[in-house]
């Protein structure tokens, strides 16, 4: 259960007053998202998401997401808004943490995509990316390249992780240290566009959430992570060619990529496989047994950039 702070009732409904949302009919704990503490909110004008900022949510980020929000919406992305209040704030204060109302959105998180899901997803992506490319905001990623190589220093010793994965890390930040591109299409991505950050009715994106680690980066590194979350086996195993398919297929409905972007495709999936390797490993030494968040399993990220640093790679984003 993603609740880390308690709100009490009088504070709540101090918070709901300050809204033109109605009063405070009920509101429960959920268990989605992993990073802060969430609520689903429902009052006498509708439901809502209130969520609480824990630690790994810097406050001063908080503008940033909220204007990223904005623009999507305006552009017609199926993204959830930022109830702002009767002053024109988005962001207040609750049980000694920052925190935003924002809107409900209908659909369920997909655990077992289909093809046609998997298309809606990519078109969807590539429509965001459109509706990026003239977007001022920017923002550093704390999680980007330049960063991995600390992340493997700060999990200590990674060995103890999974056997052998010292040198596989080592070997693989060399590689990548040698190889990364400097010159690819570039602005604010999602970063995290995983399945349980998708809602979704049927084959149909009804919302793209949680931009938590929305930042600066390149287009086509939003696209692998997400290649390597919707079309894969859980254990990272298997890359299922349809599935594959579908998604590249509707993000180039919407985008059409350069030839370096596609050159590159398979290096930038194996960075996007270290990037969740190394956290998960990170998370995996350094999350408390008593923690309410569930420690999630690095090794499917290893079998992903074992499949990534194939020869034949390229073949993974081909579109027929």
């Amino acid at each position: 259960m993603a609740v880390y702070t308690h709100v009490e009732p009088d504070d709540l409904a101090t918070l709901v007053a300050r809204y033109d949302i109605g009063t405070v009919v009920s509101c429960k704990g959920i268990a989605e998202g992993v990073e802060n503490s969430n609520f689903l909110l429902e009052t006498t004008g509708g439901r809502f998401i209130l969520t609480l900022y824990e630690k790994r949510v810097s406050e001063g980020d908080l503008p940033f997401f909220v204007d990223l929000l904005g623009h999507l919406a305006s552009q017609n992305c199926p993204v959830p808004a930022m109830i702002r209040d009767r002053n024109g704030v988005a962001i207040q204060q609750i049980s000694g943490r920052a925190a935003c109302v924002i809107q409900f959105l209908a659909g369920i998180s997909l655990t077992q995509p289909t093809p046609a899901q998997c298309e809606a997803t990519g078109a969807a992506l590539g429509a965001m990316h459109r509706a990026l490319e003239g977007y001022t905001g920017a923002r550093a990623n704390s999680m980007g390249h330049a960063h991995w190589r600390a992340v493997a220093e700060a999990t200590g010793d990674l060995d103890a992780v999974l056997p052998g994965l010292q040198s596989t890390v080592d070997q693989e930040l060399a590689y990548l240290d040698a190889h990364w591109p400097s010159d690819l299409p570039a602005h604010v991505i999602h970063a995290d566009l995983f399945p349980d950050n998708v809602l979704m009715l049927g084959d149909r994106v009804t919302g793209l959430i949680d931009f938590y680690f929305a930042a600066s980066d390149f287009r086509a590194y939003d696209l692998v992570i997400t290649h390597a979350s919707w079309a894969f086996s859980a254990d990272g195993k298997h890359c299922d060619p349809a599935r594959a398919e579908a998604l590249m297929r509707g993000y180039a409905r919407e985008i059409a990529l350069s030839d370096a972007e596609v050159a590159a495709l398979p290096l930038l999936a194996r960075g996007a496989s270290l990037r969740f390797l190394l956290t998960r490993a990170h998370d995996w030494v350094h999350t408390p047994a008593d923690a309410l968040v569930t420690r999630k399993d690095p090794s499917p990220f290893l079998a992903r950039l074992q499949r990534y640093s194939a020869s034949d790679a390229a073949s993974l984003f081909a579109v027929g």
